[in-house]
């Protein structure tokens, strides 16, 4: 997006500081150079040696050989089980609805012939018990059996590469993390730091570099920044303003950022969060734009309240219903997958919704408290509105074309995975194609140049994000991220944090840290089947396992204090009036409200509520 010509020297503005950039580099070097801690090692030794420990069990223990001596669609057979193990799916029933598709998904090798026989032996001769006594085996197979010190030759060299790895994402979550928060380089250059750090220490290859840093959300938000700029040219971004706020009797800010939250948090129960922002951030933009006088040229707080306001009513809105992330869904299987519970969809919405009736008001009050606009009435920017629009006339050809461009994309972004699953698309187009494509469209017609888009477009964000998804898969991939929940909950069990509400604060406080550094999805991934596992235990049979589900689900979309922890942060920040520290402002005292909310939320209402027949913890 374009930036006024007079604005705050910003990190893009900047040169390096070496005198704070001197901290991060050298407690990056000091944690590589520090002795790998055993449960590192432990942890290398699972996700390196680990996936052929448990391959080679279960080809026992089905097959009665070695898996270097079964045939074909023996191999596949458990390999399939053991990527499904790593997923948390472990009855026969997630086996079996698996396809050939997933397991190239996954880079398991595989043909027609061998799927449909091993698909057959596990249909046709595996019970459901068995299936998941065996699914149980290779868990402590993998968590309790394999040993780090058990180790040498090959094995143990490659748990000590494994070890390394997390080592260095470690060390570059301090780095990047210290980077963000003080801006000591231009933050699009810590995005290229972490490929440079992740090739020059071994952990990828150059060529694995270049395609981790694109993904289907990166071309989301830049997809989504051009079709801004083309709402901006043509002036529907001020006809879709006139017509949400013209009716408000006092266009106070306050009453409008609480407009944004009851539209926005809602919709994003339903709708991708991304979506939400990218169609709202014109609008803040042209509110903040044509609030300003020649008595008041600048006001940074209004314009940091309204870009605030926006990313934050779309991020606490995802917990309501399962459709709001993948993190619900994927708490959801865990649920059903390790202790056969299931909850519905609108059966997690009647426990999860009133989360977000008590954290609209609350998130709204807290930006209010945060910023402080010398620019309350932003009646003068209707009355502004309504001269341009008058002055424009009717709706043109061009904004006719952007409206309808417009109204087709976010249609393909609500039903791509529906229609891909129900057949009418033949491929999986993924919003960000979709958002891709109607920029293109844009171009298409004529509505825009690519001068446009050179211009208005903040590249340096498309760059940023694509930085925080190489950097929230290290986590993920490495192991680092199940290192540090194993670590913290086996540090807190002696201290009586390991049962009930209070392990479940733990759960909740860790997650909602995660997911700060990495996307939702990895975040519930990696803690949820520790914490599950841990709940099992001490309160088998009980309201306590759906409970913890659902509270890590929600804790993962926590991601308030960074720029990096949602892509409605990063889009947002696009605008070009926010720096970093600018989340933390309202999203540190937000996180600590969310967690309490949570936790009064699963002791007030929850535990009186109940969860089917299930006995109370």
């Amino acid at each position: 997006m374009g930036r006024r010509d007079k604005h705050k020297v910003t990190g893009y503005d900047k040169y390096v500081d070496w005198k704070i950039f001197s901290i991060p580099v050298i407690l990056f070097f000091l944690i590589l150079l520090m002795p790998t801690p055993q449960g590192m090692k432990d942890v290398g030794t699972e996700y390196t040696v680990g996936p052929g420990s448990v391959t080679s069990y279960l080809c026992q223990e089905l097959f009665g050989g070695k898996s270097a001596d079964a045939p074909q669609w023996q191999l596949l057979t458990v390999q399939m089980m053991e990527r499904n193990m790593r997923m948390g799916a472990l009855t026969k029933d997630r086996f079996l609805k698996r396809n050939e598709t997933w397991c190239k998904k996954y880079k398991i090798p595989v043909d027609g012939a061998n799927f449909k026989r091993a698909h057959a032996f596990v249909r046709d001769q595996v019970d459901g018990d068995r299936f998941l006594a065996l699914m149980g085996g290779a868990v402590k197979q993998r968590r309790d059996t394999l040993s780090y010190g058990d180790l040498s030759g090959k094995e143990k060299a490659a748990a000590d590469k494994g070890s390394w790895n997390i080592k260095v994402a470690i060390a570059m979550m301090v780095f990047v993390v210290l980077c963000f928060l003080t801006e000591c380089i231009p933050l699009p250059g810590v995005a290229f730091c972490i490929g440079l750090i992740l090739v020059f220490t071994g952990v990828v290859t150059r060529q694995e570099v270049a395609m981790l840093y694109w993904s289907d959300a990166c071309w989301f938000i830049m997809g989504s920044l051009m079709f801004a700029a083309a709402f901006v040219k043509t002036g529907v971004d001020k006809r879709v303003c006139l017509m949400m706020f013209e009716k408000l009797a006092v266009p106070n800010v306050r009453w409008i950022t609480l407009i944004f939250f009851l539209i926005i948090t809602p919709l994003a129960a339903f709708i991708s969060d991304h979506a939400l922002a990218a169609m709202f951030l014109p609008i803040g933009m042209l509110l903040y734009q044509n609030s300003l006088t020649s008595e008041v040229p600048e006001d940074p707080e209004l314009a940091k309240m309204l870009m605030i306001g926006i990313a934050m009513a779309c991020n606490i809105g995802g917990p309501g219903a399962p459709s709001g992330g993948a993190r619900n869904v994927i708490m959801m299987t865990y649920l059903t997958d390790m202790f056969g519970f299931d909850i519905g969809y609108f059966q997690w919405m009647t426990y999860c919704f009133p989360f977000l009736f008590v954290m609209i008001p609350v998130t709204w009050l807290i930006l209010n408290w945060r910023f402080k606009p010398r620019v309350t009435s932003l009646a003068p920017a209707m009355a502004h509105l309504r001269v341009e629009i008058h002055k424009m006339g009717a709706w043109n050809s061009k904004q006719i074309i952007a409206l309808v461009i417009f109204v087709v994309m976010v249609f393909g972004w609500f039903t791509e995975k529906a229609f891909y699953n129900i057949g009418i698309y033949p491929v999986r187009l993924g919003i960000g194609v979709i958002a891709v494509a109607g920029a293109v469209a844009y171009l298409l017609t004529g509505v825009v140049n690519w001068r446009d888009y050179h211009e208005k477009v903040d590249w340096g964000v498309v760059w940023l994000y694509a930085g925080a998804i190489i950097f929230g898969r290290t986590l993920d991939t490495t192991g680092a991220a199940y290192w540090m929940a194993r670590t913290v909950i086996d540090f807190l069990a002696p201290f009586g944090m390991d049962s009930g509400l209070p392990l479940m604060a733990v759960s909740n406080g860790l997650t909602a840290v995660l997911t700060n550094l990495m996307a939702d999805g990895p975040a519930a991934a990696a803690v949820g089947p520790i914490t599950l596992n841990m709940a099992g235990l001490v309160h088998p049979g009980t309201t306590f396992l759906p409970f913890m589900a659902m509270s890590t689900a929600i804790a993962s979309s926590f991601a308030y204090c960074l720029i990096i922890g949602t892509p409605p942060n990063a889009i947002v920040y696009a605008s070009g009036y926010l720096e970093p520290k600018d989340y933390l402002r309202v999203g540190l005292p937000l996180w600590f409200v969310a967690n309490v909310v949570l936790l009064l939320l699963t002791g007030a209402y929850w535990v009186l509520r109940g969860f089917n027949a299930l006995p109370g913890f």
